[in-house]
């Protein structure tokens, strides 16, 4: 056999073909099956109810919600956490295309498509969204509710450390700098000059005197490979025997102690109201006073205990 060489530059012409005809890849088995429990429980009907006020009565379609929250499912389930990577994944695979939805001719939302829909739909529609996935969990006995973990990780935040502003008076981080310097006795200070006296300056990254004004959320904190960043906290509520996420909240970066622990928790028994709330079966009913205690007895151990009578626990030998 003669070996084969690759055309270099090669460009499709135009050309008709049968759709019967295209290469067909097989679909994941995993996105196959969630597309045929979301289809079950007619989720596009629901969440198109839910946002349907956010969409125009005339004009271009825009991207569908059904399309949406199945995009942000594949970031999570990929482990992408930028726009711009889960279009790419999306545009890249037959098998994501079928879980949109997505036929020939039709092209994969864009990036900035996403980020606009995402900017549009409010964030009470995607707990909606979230509790509505937490049903169907509770619905197939996934929700156990004995034992609650929670984790926190630092997220970097969309905003340059440079681009900082002072609380007191508004200026910049260089504009700052430049006035040390020159109280220091260095007129025109250089590049050089002015980081010197940024390494020799303690306390620099104080969240107390600087904000950026894009977003004032976000806390200066030190990630986990020991960079500094502008960041948020997420903390995550997981259902320890099935795995199921049942809370999640974001905090400051710079967050310590037991108050965020607290509002990780407190973040889990309004979801586990907005469950019994919600028209429900009786896997839920029977779910919720098994959750409802986890949270009670965890609740105490973290607000009723105090630092005092820790300490006395610790002396005694307790563990």
């Amino acid at each position: 056999m003669a070996m084969g060489k690759r055309k270099r530059h090669a460009n499709q012409a135009s050309m008709w073909v049968a759709t019967q005809d295209l290469p067909r890849s097989a679909a994941h088995p995993f996105y196959a099956r969630l597309n045929q429990i979301l289809d079950q429980h007619d989720f596009d009907s629901f969440v198109e109810g839910l946002c349907e006020r956010f969409y125009a009565d005339e004009g271009r379609p825009g991207l569908p919600p059904g399309r949406y929250f199945r995009l942000l499912l594949i970031g999570y389930f990929e482990g992408l956490d930028a726009e711009r990577a889960i279009a790419w994944r999306a545009a890249d695979s037959f098998a994501l295309r079928e879980f949109l939805g997505l036929v020939l001719p039709e092209a994969p939302p864009d990036h900035s498509t996403i980020s606009r829909t995402r900017r549009l739909i409010d964030l009470e529609t995607h707990e909606a969204v979230f509790t509505w996935m937490l049903q169907r969990l509770a619905d197939a006995d996934l929700v156990k509710g004995k034992t609650v973990g929670i984790d926190a990780t630092t997220l970097e935040a969309n905003a340059a450390l440079r681009s900082i502003l002072r609380r007191d008076t508004s200026e910049s981080y260089h504009d700052f700098l430049t006035k040390l310097a020159q109280a220091s006795g260095i007129e025109t200070p250089t590049r050089t000059d002015l980081a010197r006296i940024d390494r020799t300056r303690k306390k620099k990254g104080s969240n107390a005197d600087w904000t950026h004004p894009d977003d004032p959320d976000a806390k200066i904190t030190k990630m986990k490979d020991g960079r500094t960043h502008l960041a948020h906290k997420a903390e995550h509520a997981v259902d320890l025997e099935t795995g199921a996420i049942v809370g999640v909240t974001v905090q400051d970066a710079d967050a310590v102690g037991r108050r965020h622990r607290e509002l990780a928790l407190q973040e889990v028994w309004d979801q586990d109201r907005r469950l019994a709330e919600c028209p429900s079966s009786r896997a839920i009913a029977v779910k919720r006073p098994q959750l409802g205690l986890a949270i009670s007895r965890a609740t105490r151990c973290l607000l009723q205990v105090s630092p005092a009578s820790r300490r006395s626990r610790n002396t005694r030998g307790a563990p």
